[in-house]
């Protein structure tokens, strides 16, 4: 947290505000250095608040705080911090696509740190006889090609949460890791 950072020196001195009587005064201008030591934090917090809103600049700390303010209902810890940033900038336009084709690569383009390849099966089938059997599989599933150098480490657990919350509901998927050529 901020507050315990011991780094943190004043910006300015609450002493520098009084009157020129008291700051000749010892005393006075060590009792108020101890406001200086104690409110340093809060007023670097209050002079820096617009990076604190920005994921790219937030301290990781207080980026899960701000994940919660999108959505994220908790980061992964696991995840590279770039992946955290990223997914917390991108949140609002992938909960507008969540469930589609587009949604679910650019989350897992997130996590793996490199764009996988999404097929789908199709959307329809139709028989132009009446009562007749559908042509092609009834199956309706996702698949998902992955090259297997991506940049990032790949846990599949978490892998498959993240396919499960992103891709359309009534779909099963399959992963398949490609091998570079």
């Amino acid at each position: 947290m901020r507050a315990a950072n011991d780094n943190t020196a004043a910006s300015y001195s609450f002493g520098a505000l009084l009157p020129a009587i008291y700051q000749q005064d010892n005393f006075t201008m060590r009792f108020m250095s101890a406001f200086d030591a104690v409110l340093a934090p809060i007023l670097a917090v209050l002079d820096n608040q617009e990076y604190y809103t920005d994921p790219f600049f937030a301290p990781l700390d207080f980026l899960s705080w701000l994940a919660g303010w999108v959505g994220i209902e908790e980061l992964d810890e696991t995840w590279p911090e770039e992946s955290k940033r990223d997914l917390v900038k991108n949140a609002t336009e992938l909960f507008s696509i969540r469930g589609t084709a587009e949604g679910l690569k650019r989350h897992l383009s997130i996590y793996l740190g490199t764009e996988p390849v999404v097929e789908e099966s199709g959307g329809c089938a139709y028989s132009e006889i009446p009562n007749a059997a559908l042509p092609g599989t009834a199956e309706n599933i996702i698949t998902i090609r992955i090259p297997s150098d991506t940049p990032r480490t790949v846990h599949s657990k978490k892998l498959d949460t993240i396919i499960a919350v992103s891709k359309p509901a009534h779909m099963a998927h399959k992963i398949i890791f490609e091998r570079p050529s």
